[in-house]
């Protein structure tokens, strides 16, 4: 990538400009709507610009996927590996992930599921994302003593409800659904968190309510 000249920077933009621009432009009109032109038209720039960044439409598709890539896949796997003295500490740091869109962004993820509905890389990646966060679930619950068979159920069940979630845009007041929240684990480990559990969670997510 070349780096463009100081005196040039603001005409030409930079390349996290553009790329947030295609960001919001694939989450209000789809993989259709990240066009170079309509993207130009969105920073006011002209789309030559574009060029100067990215070879060509595809390389900043390749770069959105790298992004999404890196936010929810990445962010995902690291609040499975984060310290927790027990499983339901840990399944309380995944769930930082359903509440944090900085963590794991819900828009992102639909807009990328919808692509791959009709691009089968794109549906490829999903796949290879799903197996990886599906993974990293099953090794959290085998970290803290659940046979494969039963960590393996346990880790579908707490992800697939999360994409259903996505997959219906379900609408949830937060307030209402971190009331559920003691109960959605209970039931995905086994064990019902305790006051202690739930007050260092909600601490980090009150300031949202």
């Amino acid at each position: 990538m070349r780096e463009a000249p100081a005196a040039d920077t603001g005409w030409r933009a930079s390349p996290d400009i553009w790329l947030e621009a295609a960001y919001g432009a694939l989450l209000e009109g789809g993989v259709e709507g990240v066009r170079i032109q309509s993207l130009a038209e969105r920073l006011k720039i002209s789309r030559t610009s574009f060029y100067w960044f990215f070879k060509d439409r595809a390389a900043i598709l390749e770069a959105l996927v790298a992004r999404w890539r890196e936010t929810n896949t990445g962010h995902l796997v690291g609040q499975t590996e984060r310290y927790a003295e027990t499983i339901v500490e840990a399944m309380l740091n995944v769930f930082d992930c359903w509440l944090q869109p900085a963590l794991f962004d819900p828009q992102f993820e639909f807009a990328i599921r919808s692509w791959a509905l009709q691009s089968p890389p794109i549906l490829h990646e999903v796949r290879e994302a799903d197996r990886l966060r599906l993974e990293a679930l099953d090794r959290m619950f085998q970290r803290f003593g659940f046979d494969p068979g039963e960590a393996d159920v346990r880790a579908r069940t707490t992800y697939l409800v999360q994409i259903g979630y996505i997959s219906m845009q379900t609408a949830e007041d937060l307030a209402v659904r971190l009331e559920r929240i003691p109960n959605y684990v209970r039931i995905f480990t086994g064990h019902a968190p305790g006051e202690r559990d739930m007050e260092r969670f909600l601490s980090r997510h009150r300031a949202s309510t």
